[in-house]
C-alpha cells in the first residue's frame, strides 16, 4: 500500500485541535498523517509526493441535497436555463439533440416565467405551432412544473373535462380548455404516458452526472429521493468498483417504488448507502405550490398545494420509521413547515427513532416559532444557499416583507439548535458548490447585489459555509466519525481549491478553480494545467 504526501499552501482539517495544516499523508483510502511538511514526511519517508502549490485544500465537499439523474437528463436534454422568452426557449427545442427524446417525447428543463417579460406561465400554442405531433415536456427550473403541448396532454388524455388531481392543478384558460402547464402532482398525471427511459439512457445520464459533480469539486452526493432503476445500477458500479463519488441515496417515498424500498430495508455498499426516504410535503413558491398558511400576496385566494394529506404523509413517514429509515421531508411553505415539524417530532417520538436524525429538506420559508420548534428537536436542516439568491429577485412579491423574516433563515436555524446541511438541489440549481459557499457568505448574486446582501442577518461566516459542506452532510448521514474533516483515521476525500474558502475574499470564489477532487484516495479530477 503506496502511501501519498499532499502538500498545500493551507489545508483546513475542520480539526479543533489542529484546524490548519500544510500536508497530509494518506494511504489505503485513509488520511494517516496530517500537520507540517516535514511532520508528515517523517511519518511515511520514502513516499510519493504531490504538491499542489499555492492550493487551499478542505475536506471533501458534499452536497446535501441533489438529484443525480435529475442532473444527468438536464445534461443531455434541451436546456432552457436563463433563456430571456418563450421564443427562445422554442427556439432552442427546435435545435434538440437526438439526446433529447425519450421514445418520441422531446424533454427539456430549466424554463422559468420569472425571467420572461411579463412573467406570466406560457401556453400549449407556442408549442403546437411548432411540433404538432410531437409530444413535449418541458419541466420548470423548480421541477414543480411542467410546460406541455397538445399532443402531451391528448395522450395522457386531460381535457377540458379534467379535473385537478389531489396535489396539483391543471392550470386552465377562461374558456376552460387546459393552457399546457400543470403544477406538481399533475405533471404526473402527463408524465405517466411517457416510455421510460432506456438503461443506455440512464447509464448515459447517470455517468454525465457524476463525471459534472467530481470537476466542480463534489466527493459525495446526497440524492433526495432515488428512483429505483437508478439505484440498482448504482449498486451494480459499486460492486463492481466504478462509482466514484459517494453517494448517499434516500428513496423515493412518494410513488409505488416506496414498497420496493421498504421491503429492502436500509441497505449500504462501498460508495453507496440507503438508510433514508424522502417525502414531498408542498410543491415549490416559483410556481406558487409552496403550501402557505395565508393567500400569495400575487395572487390573492391561492395558497399553494399540499401534495399529500397530512394523516397520509404521518403513515408513510411512521412506516419508514418503524423499518430503521432517517425520514427526510420536501418542505417549502410555511404551512408545510408547520406541518413537517409536527409530523417529525410526535412521530420519531412515539416510535422512538429520535436517533435516526430525522431532516427537513429546504426548511425555506418558516414561522419564527417553528424555526424554535425545528432546533429543539434536533432535526436536520437541509438548505441550499443558491435557492436564496436565485429567488430573491420575487421572493418578496409572492411573500410581502413580513414572511420574509422566517425565509432563507439559515443563521437563526443554527442558532435555534437545527444541524445545518448545505447543498444545490441540482439540476434545479448549478451543481457548483463554490457557488453555494459564496452565496452562504454574502446572500449576493455574482455580481455583487444588492449591496450588503439580502436579508444579511442569516448569512454563514466562510468557516460555517464549509462546515454547512463538510461536517453537516457528514453528521446528517451518519458519518461523521469517518468524513468532514481531515484527520488521521478519517477518509482521504478532500478538494484542492485555487482560493481559501474560509479567510480568503468572498468574491473570490465567484472565479474560482477546483483544482482537483480526491475520494477515497483516488484522484477522481484533476484540473488541466
Amino acid at each position: 500500500m503506496q502511501t501519498t504526501v499532499y502538500l498545500a499552501e493551507r489545508i483546513w482539517t475542520l480539526d479543533t485541535e489542529r484546524p490548519l495544516a500544510r500536508a497530509l499523508a494518506v494511504r489505503d483510502g485513509r488520511v494517516v498523517a496530517v500537520g507540517t511538511r516535514d511532520e508528515v514526511r517523517a511519518t511515511a519517508p520514502g513516499a510519493r509526493e504531490v504538491d499542489l502549490g499555492a492550493a487551499t485544500v478542505v475536506p471533501g465537499l458534499v452536497d446535501a441535497h441533489a438529484h443525480l439523474h435529475g442532473l444527468g437528463r438536464s445534461l443531455t436534454t434541451v436546456r432552457l436555463e436563463k433563456s430571456p422568452s418563450v421564443e427562445e426557449a422554442v427556439r432552442r427545442l427546435s435545435q434538440a439533440p437526438e439526446s433529447s427524446f425519450q421514445g418520441d417525447w422531446l424533454l427539456g428543463r430549466g424554463w422559468d416565467q420569472n425571467e420572461w417579460p411579463g412573467g406570466a406561465f406560457p401556453g400549449r400554442a407556442e408549442l403546437d405551432a411548432h411540433f404538432p405531433t410531437t409530444p413535449v415536456f418541458l419541466t420548470r427550473v423548480d421541477h414543480h412544473a411542467a410546460w406541455v403541448n397538445g399532443e402531451a396532454l391528448r395522450r395522457a388524455g386531460i381535457s377540458r373535462d379534467t379535473q385537478d388531481p389531489e396535489g396539483g392543478r391543471i392550470l386552465k384558460d377562461a374558456r376552460g380548455e387546459p393552457t399546457g402547464v400543470l403544477v406538481d402532482n399533475a405533471m404526473d398525471v402527463v408524465a405517466a404516458a411517457m416510455p421510460p427511459p432506456t438503461k443506455a439512457q440512464l447509464e448515459t445520464r447517470l455517468r454525465a452526472a457524476l463525471e459534472r459533480c467530481a470537476q466542480v469539486g463534489l466527493t459525495g452526493v446526497h440524492d433526495a429521493g432515488m428512483d429505483l432503476d437508478a439505484f440498482r445500477l448504482l449498486q451494480q458500479w459499486d460492486a463492481e468498483g466504478t462509482l466514484p463519488l459517494r453517494i448517499y441515496a434516500m428513496a423515493a417515498g412518494q410513488g409505488d417504488e416506496r414498497h420496493a424500498y421498504l421491503e429492502q430495508g436500509p441497505w449500504q455498499g462501498r460508495m453507496l448507502k440507503m438508510r433514508a426516504v424522502k417525502f414531498l410535503a408542498d410543491g415549490a413558491l416559483g410556481s406558487r405550490g409552496a403550501a402557505l398558511h395565508e393567500d400569495y400576496c400575487d395572487e390573492p385566494g391561492q395558497r399553494g398545494l399540499l401534495l399529500m394529506s397530512p394523516e397520509e404523509l404521518e403513515s408513510r413517514a411512521r412506516a419508514f420509521m418503524s423499518k430503521g429509515f432517517q425520514v427526510c421531508i420536501h418542505a417549502i411553505g410555511d404551512r408545510a413547515n408547520t406541518l413537517v415539524v409536527d409530523v417529525l417530532t410526535r412521530v420519531s417520538e412515539e416510535t422512538g427513532t429520535k436517533a435516526l436524525r430525522h431532516r427537513v429538506e429546504h426548511a425555506q420559508i418558516l414561522r419564527r416559532e417553528d424555526i424554535t420548534r425545528l432546533g429543539a428537536a434536533g432535526l436536520v436542516a437541509s438548505v441550499q444557499p443558491t435557492h436564496a439568491t436565485s429567488d430573491m429577485p420575487w421572493a418578496e412579491a409572492r411573500l410581502g416583507r413580513e414572511r420574509l423574516r422566517g425565509s432563507y433563515a439559515w443563521r437563526s436555524l443554527k442558532e435555534a439548535g437545527a444541524n445545518l446541511a448545505l447543498g444545490s438541489d441540482f439540476p434545479i440549481e448549478n451543481p457548483d458548490v463554490l457557488a453555494g459557499l459564496y452565496a452562504a457568505r454574502t446572500r449576493q448574486d455574482a455580481t455583487g447585489r444588492p449591496e450588503g446582501g439580502w436579508l444579511p442577518e442569516e448569512a454563514l461566516s466562510g468557516y460555517e459555509a464549509l462546515e454547512g459542506f463538510t461536517r453537516g452532510p457528514a453528521w446528517a448521514s451518519f458519518e461523521e466519525a469517518r468524513r468532514g474533516g481531515l484527520a488521521p483515521g478519517q477518509d482521504a476525500d478532500f478538494v484542492a481549491l485555487s482560493v481559501d474558502p474560509v479567510e480568503g475574499p468572498a468574491k473570490a470564489l465567484v472565479d474560482a478553480q477546483v483544482l482537483a477532487t480526491v475520494v477515497a484516495g483516488v484522484e477522481v479530477y484533476r484540473a488541466s494545467p
